[in-house]
């Protein structure tokens, strides 16, 4: 893979391309150190510090936000209120039959689906960012000095300040779409990688440093061994699939033969990918999120009393929250990867081209062989993923060191970098094979 890199900065146009996506990342990068006007960042200081309730909770959602959240950005929410939006759409094209019918008219169906992901993502923004600044404040920090923050009471500079942080999450999204156009990798999922990468470090350094523990370079050690086994079972796990054997049956048209040939089905072993992850952890989160709006650190009382476990006891570092992440993540593995699986509808097409897996019926027994097959491989993929996701919770606890060690980051961070890995190899396969044709 290394050395495709080296091949393809010798090419003008990949090299080109290549460096577009690196001018991108570093504006992007730029973008996350503007903060909002009027941001205490020395409230948020104290926050991110571990001083306060919801510091583990926070700085969770800085690791995936890229660091922006730290400083409170304009890029605070990152591309995230965007890809809530496609996840919405995608659950919603086989329930409503008007976009499912979009989804099968070719490329115009296609840009409309994705007109309507737009026009979601703007009210999601706006919902984010408010839920978001209101748990900061309500955690127990300043965050605006004297500003009110309030859209009853202060409508117009908190519908600004809103504004501001929509306006940036929507530049991010119209950064990741010149990369798909011009750049190398999917452009949302680059944006997302360059702000995990860039953040990651800093957050490992700091944790070893401050760490309580006295035993810091060996749980340092232990940590960059588990990490790389991680990276290794991620990588695994991304690219295992099951080959399925398919034969074409032969045609006869006039004096030529057409088909006859063997193939094969890929049927991934996490066909899911990183959903399931976001999934639950979005909906894990949530409860805490509420609670930061009623609990009250010196409060009594029974609401009082269930707001404080979920904001002290059911954080992302917590045994409550690892163990529900586990269980969450089995589950929307096997339900995303059956969404999939309808909406591609492998063995209609497979019927409709003239193939047949050797020794099934076509149509209905082959929907049944095909889905007994997907639910077998794709229990590996999900407790690998669920594995994944509990590990960050026992590496703390083994090493000592409290990170915001994201399972999601480092499946994105992974997932990103193989697949543009392989777009690189793509471009070189290509042309050599020009090359070839030429001589």
């Amino acid at each position: 893979m290394l050395q495709a890199v080296v091949n393809a900065l010798k090419i003008a146009e990949v090299r080109k391309k290549i460096l577009f996506t690196l001018m991108m990342l570093v504006i992007f990068r730029f973008i996350a150190a503007i903060p909002v006007p009027g941001v205490d960042t020395a409230e948020l200081d104290r926050l991110f510090n571990g001083q306060l309730p919801l510091s583990d909770l926070a700085n969770f959602l800085n690791l995936l936000s890229g660091g922006a959240l730290r400083q409170f950005s304009v890029a605070a929410m990152g591309v995230y209120p965007y890809i809530t939006a496609q996840i919405i759409m995608q659950l919603l094209i086989p329930l409503i039959p008007a976009l499912e019918q979009l989804s099968k008219e070719g490329e115009q169906g296609r840009n409309r689906i994705q007109r309507y992901q737009y026009f979601l993502t703007v009210p999601l923004a706006y919902l984010q960012g408010y839920g978001q600044i209101k748990s900061l404040i309500n955690s127990g920090i300043n965050l605006f000095g004297t500003l009110n923050f309030s859209i009853t009471q202060n409508f117009f500079q908190t519908f600004s300040i809103l504004t501001i942080m929509v306006a940036g999450s929507m530049f991010l999204v119209w950064m990741g779409e010149l990369i798909d156009e011009r750049g190398i990798g999917n452009g949302l999922s680059m944006i997302i990688f360059g702000g995990i990468v860039t953040a990651l470090p800093s957050m490992v350094y700091q944790a070893i440093t401050t760490s309580s523990s006295g035993n810091n370079v060996i749980g340092g050690i232990l940590l960059l061994i588990v990490t790389l086994a991680t990276v290794v079972g991620i990588v695994l796990i991304t690219e295992g699939q099951r080959r399925i054997p398919v034969q074409y049956a032969k045609r006869v048209r006039g004096n030529k033969v057409y088909g006859g040939q063997s193939s094969h089905l890929p049927l991934k072993v996490n066909m899911a990918g990183m959903i399931p992850l976001i999934f639950a952890q979005s909906i894990l989160i949530f409860p805490s999120t509420v609670a930061s709006y009623f609990w009250k650190p010196d409060g009594t009382g029974f609401l009082n009393g269930i707001a404080n476990f979920f904001v002290n006891s059911f954080g992302p570092n917590g045994l409550a929250f690892t163990l529900a992440m586990f269980v969450l993540v089995l589950l929307f593995t096997y339900f995303y990867a059956l969404v999939m699986f309808n909406q591609q509808n492998l063995p209609e097409m497979l019927q409709r081209n003239g193939g047949f897996i050797p020794g099934i019926r076509p149509g209905r027994n082959t929907e049944v062989y095909l889905t007994k097959v997907l639910n077998r491989i794709t229990l590996i993929g999900a407790v690998g993923l669920a594995v994944v996701a509990a590990l960050p919770y026992f590496v703390q606890q083994i090493t000592g060191l409290q990170i915001g060690f994201s399972s999601t980051g480092l499946l994105i961070v992974v997932g990103v970098a193989v697949d543009t890995m392989r777009q690189l190899e793509a471009q070189m396969m290509m042309r050599n094979y020009e090359g070839f044709i030429s001589r």
